[in-house]
């Protein structure tokens, strides 16, 4: 189902964009980076958090580290990472495919600034299976994402 919603969103809001199928999986960014041909760093990561009683979602790129002060300081309080469970039920994709795109219900989106080092970059598709390349601005645009600085970039 995830899969099939975000190719659903992309019909609808980007023809232009097709989403990659890969046979290896893409479910962690070292492997995605592997199975897309990309460097780490071009793998947008979402990270599923809970802040109080919000559910947020942070798109990154694939080699920086969530900064929980940055986080804190920009969110109004400490973020928790969601379970498993909670994240498919709340986002409708399986971890390891989770993606801004096609969700179950809207959520908040916030890019990170991170991903502005990169003229592509390579989310998830809604399994852990698929991506699609997309520029950073254009990932914001359709998701109606906010830019934050919350992440810190590791080597």
């Amino acid at each position: 189902m995830s899969l099939e919603s975000v190719r659903a969103f992309f019909a609808e809001k980007a023809p232009d964009i097709s989403v990659i199928e890969s046979t290896i999986s893409s479910a962690t960014v070292t492997l995605a980076a592997g199975a897309y041909g990309v460097e780490p760093g071009r793998i947008a990561k979402t990270l599923s958090l809970r802040i109080g009683e919000r559910v947020i979602l942070i798109v990154a790129a694939g080699t920086s580290r969530m900064d929980n002060k940055k986080v804190k300081a920009a969110f109004g309080g400490k973020p928790k990472m969601l379970g498993l469970e909670e994240v498919a039920e709340i986002t409708g994709h399986e971890v390891g495919g989770v993606c801004p795109f096609g969700l179950k219900s809207p959520l908040p989106i916030y890019c990170d600034v991170s991903l502005k080092a990169f003229d592509i970059v390579v989310p998830a598709a809604g399994s852990t299976h698929s991506a699609v390349r997309i520029t950073p601005d254009r990932m914001a645009e359709l998701t109606a994402a906010e830019w934050v600085d919350v992440c810190e970039i590791r080597p």
